[in-house]
C-alpha cells in the first residue's frame, strides 16, 4: 500500500496523470483532525494495486473538486459537504448540502454528522 502527500495546488494535475496512466478512482476518506482541520485521503487503484494521496486542509477553505477528472467523485464530495461542511470548487453536481435530505426532513443545516456513537 503506497501513501503519498499531496497539496491543493497540484491535486488536479496529479490525478489527471493518474487517470491517464489507467488508475481508477475508488473513494475519498475525510477525517476531522481538530475543530479547524480535516484530512483528505484520496484512494485509487490499478491492476489491484491501491495508492493513497493524503493532505490536511483547513475547514474554512474550499477544495478543488475531483469530479471534472473522475466523474464519480461528485457523490463522495457531496457526502463530505453534508458531513463536514467542506466546500468544493467546480463540482459537477452540487446538491447544496442536501444530498441526504428531502422535503420532509427537519435537518436544515450542514454539517449534520457531528456526533459519534459511544459503545459501553
Amino acid at each position: 500500500m503506497e501513501t503519498h502527500k499531496i497539496t491543493k495546488e497540484n491535486l488536479i494535475e496529479k490525478f489527471e496523470s493518474l487517470k491517464a496512466e489507467g488508475y481508477r478512482f475508488v473513494t475519498i476518506t475525510c477525517l476531522e483532525i481538530d475543530e479547524n482541520t480535516l484530512e483528505m485521503i484520496y484512494h485509487f487503484d490499478k491492476d489491484l494495486k491501491v495508492v493513497h494521496y493524503r493532505m490536511q486542509v483547513p475547514k474554512n477553505e474550499s477544495m478543488p473538486s475531483l469530479s471534472p477528472v473522475f466523474f464519480a467523485a461528485f457523490l463522495v464530495e457531496n457526502e463530505i459537504i453534508d458531513q463536514f461542511g467542506l466546500k468544493f470548487d467546480n463540482l459537477v453536481f452540487d446538491f447544496g448540502g442536501s444530498l441526504y435530505l428531502d422535503d420532509n426532513d427537519d435537518i436544515t443545516a450542514t454539517p449534520f454528522c457531528k456526533y459519534g456513537v459511544k459503545r459501553a
